[in-house]
């Protein structure tokens, strides 16, 4: 499977960054660019996300499988990985499953549990579900349309940059269906016996509900050598709340 991607920086250190639920590598365009000139980032969109092909089921050790087949054909060398939520999940499975393509690990606002924060996504997918494509005459359109449904216009615009133009009609660039019947298995995590030793940051958003203080225990299991670092001011997007800790956070893993 070839993975939509995109290339950022002319640094040494290859980065790869992995988006959460309903989002796309661009999503890490400006933290890439700001650490350009100490790495190269490839910023992948996940199957059934973005550009990228579509699966026809679902589970993360699938994902992470996937994604680690395009490292190995497209990505120099072992890797450090940043992952945001579900692209966190991934990332960890993947570090688990393949450690000998990863050289660090970067975990944003999730952790090797069942997440319930993650129940809020089953109301935007229903919106998202219920919005009619074929009468959404323009972008602009589909946002007046789910504003009652989802009134956060940043988490409206979040979800609308999966609506793209496919000739003369409109359609849900991700995998609308598939990722909504699977919302508990994004929320979970399957048991496994594996852990990984390698460097693991883990950055964690103060005002997020993604992650709770029984989870350093279970993190530690599977990472032993996990440092955990909590920006008390963003929420769950935390690159996108805190971009200028996040940026220096990551700068320091990566020295």
């Amino acid at each position: 499977m070839k993975l939509h991607h995109t290339t950022l920086g002319e640094g040494r250190s290859p980065v790869v960054f992995i988006h959460g639920l309903f989002g796309q590598g661009k999503n890490f365009s400006s933290i890439a660019s700001s650490i350009g000139d100490v790495a190269t980032s490839w910023l992948v969109d996940q199957p059934n996300h973005g550009g990228s092909p579509w699966t026809i089921n679902f589970s993360l050790d699938e994902q992470a499988d996937l994604v680690a087949a395009w490292l190995r054909e497209t990505v120099p060398g072992p890797a450090t990985l940043v992952g945001h939520s579900l692209g966190g999940k991934v990332a960890m499975r993947l570090a688990l499953h393949h450690p000998e393509l990863v050289s660090r690990l970067m975990v944003v606002d999730t952790s090797p549990t069942r997440n319930g924060a993650t129940s809020h996504f089953a109301e935007l997918v229903s919106a998202m579900r219920n919005l009619d494509i074929a009468n959404v005459g323009s972008r602009s359109d589909a946002d007046s349309k789910l504003t009652p449904l989802i009134p956060d216009p940043e988490v409206r615009g979040f979800l609308l940059q999966n609506l793209k133009r496919h000739g003369g009609h409109w359609a849900w660039n991700a995998n609308l269906d598939l990722l909504g019947d699977n919302l508990h298995i994004v929320a979970g995590w399957p048991s496994i016996e594996q852990s990984w030793d390698g460097p693991t940051w883990w950055v964690v958003g103060g005002r997020s509900d993604y992650v709770s203080g029984e989870d350093m225990a279970v993190m530690r299991q599977y990472f032993p050598r996990v440092v955990s670092v909590t920006l008390k001011k963003a929420g769950h997007w935390v690159h996108a709340d805190e971009p200028e800790a996040f940026t220096s956070i990551l700068r320091k893993f990566l020295d």
